[in-house]
């Protein structure tokens, strides 16, 4: 990790930074495969599902039998785990429906606001070097739960042409009504246009890499509505002196895991403290698998002194990551300050893994920066609010003068006249 020592604001900026690839070049090649894919459909799913995933695949839909078949491959150790996650996950996202309130906003006039579902989503899981079973648990779960009919799941198969059997298991735990072994810009652009296989969908939910955000937000351009751009993960970690350096390490591999376009940040008011998490993360690393991926995050990584935790506190917010955690004094006090972080973690024992697994709370967030203006998937990300409004004739009485002035106000006659013709047909009996 690359140390900075009392950075000014006019560094923050730079220091804010993530690591992408050219948007230009980026767009340019979603634009030439989402208009490859809705002229020839599954034609173009296989030819770039051979070219990126290395794979030839003829049918893309998993099978029923497949999927039921892949419960044989979970080990009961497993399933118990996932079982528990899905309770913690359900939950916390059940907690989140909402009552029907009826307002009488003048005696006469009600109004309301109702949920209706989503009726056909797309879940993307990525599968490129981890196949990612718990980002179907906090995608299917609360489309399962706002009852949404169609929960379509795009996932990249691996050199053999099969999904993960955890995705598969997960998959029918949660409800999904449809899985098909495709990834990268295809899948969205599947998801976006509809082919003889792979449904249309009406929005398009999922973590990815650069290739797969771009996508998403091609597709928005288009009229796909999406959940937000998350593109590679991202950790940023405030600690002091109270923070448990040995935690703070391995807190930092398990996002630089992810993969090497991940990027983990550490701020802190003592350079004692780097000095002692470089040599945890030094002694924790090498017994990694994933050493390689984690090294070239760290590459891109950095460990930033303040002078104090409220600066660095303030720096979190320009930055505004995905996951925050904070490791520091009365961190629940602090958490008050902070205004833009996509899940924040309290304490030296909320670990960002509880978050990423099982905790309860939803792991597909903001990334990039979008943490300033966009929230994580909950269950309001696959419904949509419907406002409502009954008035009587009380209410018509009540309220009709001031529409009537209103519209001839904004020289809307017609809108005044639909007012002004009822309240003329109760005066007259």
């Amino acid at each position: 990790m690359k140390k900075y020592l009392n950075p000014s604001q006019e560094e923050w900026e730079n220091l804010s930074k993530r690591k992408i690839v050219s948007t230009s070049d980026l767009n340019e090649i979603v634009k030439e495969i989402f208009t490859d894919v809705q002229k020839n459909g599954d034609a173009t799913v296989s030819k770039y599902t051979s070219l990126f995933d290395g794979v030839s695949i003829q049918n893309f839909k998993v099978t029923d039998a497949k999927i039921q078949e892949a419960t044989n491959f979970i080990s009961d150790e497993l399933k118990n785990a996932i079982q528990q996650a899905y309770s913690n996950i359900k939950k916390f996202h059940t907690s989140q429906k909402e009552t029907i309130t009826k307002i009488e906003t003048i005696s006469g006039v009600f109004c309301w606001r109702e949920s209706r579902a989503i009726e056909t989503v797309g879940i993307y899981i990525p599968a490129g070097t981890a196949p990612l079973f718990s980002t179907v648990l906090m995608l299917a779960i609360p489309a399962q739960i706002a009852g949404c009919k169609n929960i379509i799941l795009c996932s990249p198969p691996d050199k053999n042409g099969v999904i993960s059997p955890a995705i598969l298991y997960v998959a029918k735990l949660t409800g999904v009504t449809s899985v098909y072994k495709v990834g990268g810009i295809q899948a969205i652009a599947s998801m976006t246009f509809g082919t003889k296989t792979i449904p249309k969908v009406d929005k398009i939910f999922g973590p990815g890499n650069q290739y797969v955000t771009a996508a998403k937000q091609y597709a928005q351009q288009i009229g796909i509505a999406i959940d937000m751009p998350a593109g590679p993960s991202e950790l940023l970690i405030i600690a002091d002196q109270s923070s448990d350096v040995d935690f703070v390490a391995s807190d930092l591999l398990s996002q630089a895991e992810h993969g090497a376009d991940s990027q983990v940040i550490l701020l802190t008011n003592s350079e004692n403290i780097i000095e002692k998490v470089d040599k945890a993360i030094a002694f924790q690393k090498n017994n990694l698998p994933r050493l390689d991926l984690v090294e070239k995050a760290l590459e891109n990584s950095r460990a930033i002194v303040f002078d104090s935790i409220d600066e660095a506190i303030n720096f979190s917010n320009f930055y505004a990551p995905e996951h925050l955690i904070l490791a520091i004094n009365d961190a629940e006090n602090k958490a008050k300050l902070i205004e833009n972080a996509g899940s924040i973690f309290i304490g030296n024992y909320s670990c960002e893994s509880a978050g990423d697994y099982a905790s309860g709370t939803n792991h597909t967030l903001p990334t990039n920066g979008f943490a300033r203006n966009y929230s994580g998937v909950s269950l309001d990300s696959f419904v949509k609010k419907i406002t409502f409004q009954k008035i009587t004739e009380t209410g018509i009485q009540n309220l009709g003068k001031t529409i009537e002035i209103m519209a001839e106000a904004e020289q809307l006659l017609a809108h005044k006249n639909a007012v002004s013709i009822r309240l003329k047909k109760l005066q007259n009996g």
